[in-house]
């Protein structure tokens, strides 16, 4: 697999999937101080690779930036940066005073909505990243929540399910299938069978995800394991040592068998707490002569605990 940190930077945002042809050809450019521009309360992205990011930087400090960041004003006097942070991010880092800029009037939904869209255009998308991504949209396009997406199209696959047929007659339902259309990445039934599912994963797995470190079939069958520490140690190994699908799916294997032959959990521990709790329901309280005997029971004990 090419390492895409290594290519050139050419500039990922294509104005024209975002306005159109003739729009797109419309807008004027200009250059802003760079302390003019300022970072959204919303931010599609989360994670920046850092060698994708030096190598940004290398290609800025050469040649500047080649495509200009698309901006929006502001009641202040500055703007707000809706396309292009990594190369907001490498002019900060080379020293730049000033960025070239497009600048349009957009709503804040407006500018949600291309952030989205400038997002889920970049070819080191993950698939975290792009479900991520999808959701944001399918949410901003609804005006609603992203919970509220998620349950939407669940509700999507039930009603599909129980009907036995694709027509789905809400004026939501319309929305997501058309906006599906649109990207002509997936449909939305194989979004929510093979994507959403990924959002559930335990925690470390999908950070790892995130952040590119592991690919996601691998990840997916990292999941399964359900022992926390042995799940992590395969992780980090995985990661690590770059281990195959199949090495892992082998090390998950050895795992379980490990599982099913190990001592079941200590027998005197289990004991011990199931006497607890037997006790403190138990009608000895009312019995002086079981309650001195419960006494020389507790001595015994805090004597071999102490020793």
């Amino acid at each position: 697999m090419p390492n895409k940190s290594n290519q050139p930077y050419k500039g990922k945002a294509n104005l024209t999937v975002l306005f159109g042809d003739d729009e797109a050809e419309s807008l004027p450019n200009s250059s802003v101080p760079f302390d003019a521009i300022q970072l959204p309360a919303t931010q599609p992205r989360r994670y920046f690779d850092p060698q994708a990011m030096q190598c940004l930087v290398e290609s800025v400090k050469i040649d500047g930036i080649l495509q200009p960041l698309l901006v929006r004003p502001l009641s202040n006097g500055k703007y707000e940066l809706v396309a292009g942070e990594r190369r907001l991010r490498a002019a900060k880092e080379v020293g730049l005073k000033e960025v070239p800029v497009i600048i349009k009037e957009l709503t804040e939904q407006q500018a949600l909505q291309i952030a989205l869209v400038e997002n889920l255009q970049r070819e080191d998308l993950n698939p975290v990243e792009e479900t991520e991504g999808i959701l944001g949209l399918l949410a901003n396009r609804l005006d609603c929540s992203i919970q509220e997406a998620e349950r939407l199209l669940y509700r999507m696959q039930n009603q599909t399910l129980r009907d036995n047929d694709n027509v789905i007659i809400q004026p939501e339902s319309e929305v997501v299938a058309q906006l599906f259309q649109d990207l002509g990445k997936m449909s939305w039934e194989s979004f929510i069978s093979n994507r959403l599912p990924l959002l559930k994963l335990p925690e470390e797995v999908l950070a790892s995800l995130r952040e590119g470190k592991i690919e996601y079939t691998k990840a997916r069958a990292i999941a399964k394991v359900k022992d926390e520490q042995a799940r992590v140690t395969l992780l980090e190994t995985a990661i690590a040592e770059n281990l195959s699908l199949t090495q892992i799916k082998a090390q998950i294997s050895a795992l379980k068998s490990e599982s099913q032959s190990a001592p079941p959990e200590d027998s005197l521990q289990t004991r011990i707490k199931v006497a607890l709790t037997q006790v403190n329901k138990s009608k000895a309280w009312s019995d002086p002569k079981k309650q001195k005997r419960l006494q020389k029971l507790l001595v015994d004990l805090e004597s071999l605990l102490s020793s």
